[in-house]
């Protein structure tokens, strides 16, 4: 499913549209049958990929415990347990990336924790780190010195850097003829 295409549509409906359509989403989030279909290809022990909202991200984790709605998982990355909703598991690896080429920076839903990110200080100064939070209207990212800033959406801009294992990279080497 192209993320990127519907969340580009969705700008163009009203906010009772946007309401109404999320009432019949969360009608198909709560339907037993399709929660049971995705149930069906769990099994304790399996290793996933959930979707987080918090940090817009997909997070590794395996499956400790099932449940009616819900699965029991520890993250790989921090060793933490954690009930999710079975609906957040990525099993068909969809890619889940919203790409939206805007004039104004960028917005939450292109954004991830632990992404890096750029932005031009008071002093017209590059600054760039980690995000470490998704606010409401700003990012917290961290620099590189620790310290931690507040910046608005709009004034952000990816950073490409291959030491930083972007996700967007791949590696090759240039072959020359």
């Amino acid at each position: 499913m192209d993320y990127s295409k519907i969340v580009d549509d969705l700008k163009q409906a009203s906010l009772f549209d946007l309401y109404r359509l999320g009432v019949a989403i969360n009608q198909q989030l709560d339907n037993p049958q399709r929660l049971d279909e995705i149930k069906k290809r769990l099994n304790p022990g399996r290793m996933i990929c959930y979707f987080d909202p918090v940090e817009n991200r997909l997070i590794e984790a395996k499956i400790i415990r099932l449940k009616r709605t819900q699965l029991l998982v520890k993250n790989v990355l921090d060793q933490k347990e954690w009930i999710i909703p079975v609906y957040w598991v990525n099993l068909d690896e969809e890619n889940t990336d919203i790409i939206a080429p805007s004039k104004k920076g960028l917005d939450k839903s292109q954004l991830k924790v632990g992404e890096i990110v750029g932005f031009l200080d008071k002093q017209n100064n590059d600054v760039h780190g980690e995000i470490v939070r998704l606010n409401q209207k700003t990012v917290t990212i961290r620099t590189h010195m620790n310290t931690e800033w507040r910046v608005g959406y709009r004034w952000l801009y990816l950073v490409i850097d291959g030491d930083l294992r972007n996700p967007y990279l791949i590696d090759g080497q240039i072959v020359d003829n």
